[in-house]
């Protein structure tokens, strides 16, 4: 037992070190589609927390955002402060930068949790015979998606796009080519960009050595995502971000401290998993709202990407048993050496990116 906590200690003050490089998805908070026009236009638009923005903006300058600033003295500042927003933000076609027309606007929160939405929009003629287009935002610190194209692409804020085809205005696809989207979109929103929900889904792996109780616990938490990620998208719920994604967290650490503690499945693990489903079903619907549901095919798109998250899920689980589980779960020192010290690593990360999300 000595043995195994020593093994905790070095785990948990190896991840301490390496945890400002730890990031998972951050939702809700920016969101860039990108438009190319028959008449030769582009235009860009970027949906963002206008206070974060401007505490941003002023920061830059050597000054601070008072508490409270309502949403008329964020737009006079997001204007006044357009220069030094076009420093960090970059818009190239094959390789040169061009200087777009910008405005703001900026709405009131809806609630008294929800941020006060600010939209930007930057528009300008594209460059005769231009192929590509790249782009750069750097106003944020978290992963965001930028939608162009029928294509979406998540980055870190400062990163560089991959190149965009310039595209006229297409025919809208078909169910078919939708349903392929979107399920495709649901996969990638678990892996590889999804670290918060693949621990989660390892968590609930780990305490469980039988099939059986992986299989409760996965159906108690894939029926939970799926009504709220349902509701969301339908406008029935609303909760804002700032308490999801803070909350998903805590979820996450719960489970793996659990694990520590507990060398078997209990009966409330399984309603505990079924309430931590319901608020991962809300951080899914902030992913897909940002990314964007067509009207004409809203259903084709929602259940598929569903669908996606489950095959996302299936395939953690199914890599963490062919390396781990297979093999290891029926050894005797499988709880010491790997249930225990891979539920503090976990833990510690739930921990840090709480207080993040908390500070964010």
């Amino acid at each position: 037992m000595r043995h195994t906590w020593r093994q905790l200690l070095w785990f948990s003050l190896v991840l301490l070190l390496l945890s400002g490089t730890v990031r998972a998805h951050e939702i809700g908070t920016t969101r860039v589609s990108v438009a190319f026009q028959d008449a030769g236009m582009y235009q860009v638009e970027i949906v963002t927390d206008a206070t974060a923005l401007a505490e941003k903006l002023e920061a830059s300058s050597g000054s601070s955002l008072p508490p409270g600033t309502g949403a008329d003295r964020l737009l006079e500042l997001l204007k006044g402060f357009d220069e030094k927003f076009r420093h960090r933000v970059e818009l190239a076609f094959d390789g040169s930068e061009v200087r777009p027309e910008i405005s703001y606007s900026v709405e009131p929160a809806i609630d008294a949790v929800s941020a006060i939405a600010a939209t930007i929009h930057l528009t300008g003629r594209i460059p005769r015979d231009a192929r590509q287009f790249t782009w750069i935002y750097a106003w944020t610190f978290a992963t965001y998606a930028i939608t162009a194209g029928g294509a979406t692409q998540w980055l870190d804020g400062g990163e560089r796009s991959i190149p965009i085809p310039i595209r006229t205005l297409a025919p809208p696809p078909t169910r078919l080519a939708t349903a392929a989207r979107y399920l495709q979109l649901g996969f990638t929103h678990i892996v590889p960009y999804g670290l918060d929900h693949m621990l989660f889904v390892l968590g609930i792996y780990l305490l469980g050595r039988r099939a059986r109780s992986v299989l409760l616990q996965v159906s108690a938490f894939t029926i939970a995502h799926s009504i709220t990620l349902g509701l969301s998208m339908y406008g029935i719920v609303s909760v804002s971000p700032r308490i999801v994604e803070p909350m998903i967290a805590l979820s996450i650490g719960y489970v793996a401290i659990e694990n520590i503690f507990l060398s078997e499945l209990k009966s409330w693990r399984i309603a505990l998993v079924f309430a931590f489903g319901l608020l991962h079903g809300m951080g899914f619907a902030g992913a897909l709202k940002e990314l964007g549901l067509p009207r004409s095919e809203f259903v084709t798109a929602l259940l598929t990407f569903n669908v996606g998250v489950e095959a996302g899920q299936l395939a953690v689980i199914g890599t963490a048993f062919l390396f781990v589980g297979w093999y290891c779960a029926r050894q005797d020192w499988y709880r010491d050496r790997i249930v225990v010290p891979a539920s503090a690593l976990i833990a510690v990360t739930a921990v840090y990116w709480t207080i993040q999300r908390l500070s964010f």
